[in-house]
């Protein structure tokens, strides 16, 4: 598995030395997309390969732009359904999820193992304004970015370091705070 990773990264590094640079953003970008839409995807896996071919500051800008587009996707993907399929027993569950705070929305986008995919299909669904929800994305997922692009594909290893844990809590703790000056400077509830 990791000759397979080592030579996929090769190859896309081969491709940007090359020039085909836009070939290879936008098959880094595509891959991270996809794995808002498809959550069965390695988005740690994604992430790190980017940071890799393209560098730490544009592997990361890459990377988190893509996430927000896929993630915004699928939100407008799930809103149109829920225009065309509407059940009572839905709409209740879904006004909760649509009343959640912001800060909190931001708390469980910015946590690694959150099933992202799924807040994206109830913020769809639910009675959520789009610029809570992007707002949210936009925050929340820096510090997913950085995480992962952290961790890379030492997850284990690193996960079993304080020091990493500790950078952990305390990039979920500012992302709270942030989340609360946010709430208060633009209004959002």
């Amino acid at each position: 598995m990791e000759a397979l990773i080592q030579n996929i990264i090769e190859g896309l590094q081969n491709i940007v030395q090359n020039g085909n640079y836009i070939f290879s953003i936008l098959t880094g970008m595509l891959t991270i997309m996809l794995e808002s839409m498809i959550p069965m995807l390695p988005l740690a896996l994604f992430i790190a390969i980017n940071l890799l071919v393209f560098g730490n500051v544009i592997g990361f800008i890459l990377s988190w732009i893509a996430t927000i587009i896929g993630c915004s996707i699928s939100f407008f993907l799930f809103r149109y359904i829920k225009k065309k399929w509407r059940k009572k027993p839905i709409s209740n569950w879904m006004q909760k999820i649509g009343n959640i705070p912001f800060s909190s929305l931001v708390i469980f986008l910015s946590i690694p193992f959150t099933p992202a995919f799924s807040i994206n299909i109830g913020a769809g669904l639910s009675n959520m304004r789009f610029t809570k929800y992007f707002f949210a994305l936009l925050l929340s997922k820096l510090f997913l970015v950085y995480f992962w692009g952290f961790i890379g594909t030492t997850l284990v290893e690193s996960m079993t370091d304080i020091g990493v844990l500790l950078k952990l809590g305390s990039m979920v703790i500012l992302a709270f705070l942030l989340s609360k000056w946010i709430t208060n400077q633009f209004d959002i509830q």
